[in-house]
């Protein structure tokens, strides 16, 4: 299968300290360390099965496994499945010197059994689905309607693809795991909770569709985040004119994922399915850039109890509102004025379809792929 370059740069990362690099399954995690430390590792796969027994038996039998090797680094793939090695890696970190690469899909057994992550002896990165800055060919309308999974970018039946992945998730790491007693009512709540992403959460509405109690539904949220199947964003808190939110708003990692839990087969280029896909899709690309930049800011949104509401907030930085429209007006520029109200931030971006650029006041109005340039670039933040 082909290979489409990463922006992350394992090397970098691993050259002074030890990291987790966790993500969703099927990000390209393995064909990244192939391609990029295939020689200077020592590669120890927990999915092959002898490699799983001799270590899940004896998890002190991996210093010898290590001994044997003059390779530079040591990678220890999907590290959840014997989260008892983590001791054996702390020691090997502490009296050897040793510099590991510990990548994982879900970080569910890890918090389960108090691994305390390395207690800081190591560093975290994430991987995330392909992103505009990494596709030669970027096709908006394919990626809004089937996402950025490298095998599904790189397929020629990518619906197939992503029914197989939500299959394989639900046999695979929540069925084999038995992280929910009630497989159908999670099933049901997966296409609940892709429907209603990219808004406000209301656990009350969403655990009544869904057949189950609100502290269930919060459990079965936080499977998601755990599996890095979705991520929530809170809400910005620092406006004083007007009050703001307090509940979060739930994203899926990936557009395609979501139309597929969602059972969205099609996104009319203006329908609101449309608008919440290219939002969502922005909200990737900010989320991915963050990570990828090691930029220490938070991804928020803003909105009032009044529902006046402005999509993205990075740090006290830089505010951010997406519009599908392919023809700016000023009605699309009242809730970035309204915030400017407040006062706090030091930019304001208006981003959409439209293939004009402009600034009107502080506003800074931008073509989507004009604004994911200079973000790529490091020019916006």
């Amino acid at each position: 299968m082909m290979y489409i370059n990463r922006i992350l740069d394992l090397k970098q990362l691993i050259e002074k300290k030890s990291h987790f690099l966790f993500g969703p399954r099927a990000t390209g995690k393995s064909s990244l360390i192939e391609h990029q430390l295939a020689n200077d590792c020592l590669l120890i796969d927990l999915l092959h099965s002898e490699t799983y027994l001799r270590l899940i038996e004896n998890p002190s039998a991996l210093e010898a496994m290590i001994a044997v090797t003059e390779k530079k680094w040591v990678v220890l793939d999907e590290v959840q499945r014997v989260p008892e090695i983590l001791n054996e890696v702390h020691r090997l970190i502490e009296k050897k010197g040793i510099t590991f690469l510990l990548t994982g899909s879900s970080a569910r057994k890890l918090k389960k059994q108090s691994v305390n992550l390395l207690a800081g002896r190591a560093r975290q990165a994430e991987l995330y689905p392909l992103t505009y800055h990494e596709l030669p060919n970027f096709n908006l309308a394919s990626y809004l309607q089937y996402g950025g999974l490298p095998m599904v970018v790189l397929s020629h039946e990518p619906a197939e693809d992503l029914d197989a992945y939500v299959y394989t998730y639900l046999e695979q790491e929540i069925k084999a795991e038995a992280l929910v007693q009630k497989l159908p009512a999670f099933s049901k709540f997966l296409q609940l909770s892709a429907l209603t992403s990219g808004n406000t959460l209301n656990y009350a509405s969403i655990a009544s569709d869904a057949g189950v109690s609100a502290m269930t539904l919060r459990e079965y949220y936080q499977i998601l985040e755990d599996t890095f199947l979705g991520f929530t964003l809170l809400p910005w808190q620092h406006s004083t004119k007007r009050k703001a939110v307090t509940t979060g708003r739930f994203y899926y990692f990936d557009t395609g994922v979501k139309n597929r839990l969602a059972q969205i087969s099609s996104i009319p280029e203006q329908s609101d399915l449309y608008g919440q896909a290219f939002e969502h899709f922005i909200a990737m690309e900010l989320r991915a850039y963050l990570s990828y930049t090691r930029k220490k800011l938070p991804l928020c949104f803003w909105r009032t109890v009044e529902g006046v509401e402005v999509d993205f907030i990075i740090g006290d930085d830089i505010a951010i509102e997406i519009k599908s429209t392919q023809k700016i007006s000023d009605k699309h520029l009242k809730t970035l004025k309204r915030l400017q109200e407040e006062n706090k931030l030091k930019a304001y971006y208006l981003i959409s379809r439209d293939s004009v650029a402009m600034k009107k006041g502080d506003i800074f109005i931008l073509p989507w792929e004009t604004f994911l340039k200079k973000l790529w670039d490091g020019e916006v933040i």
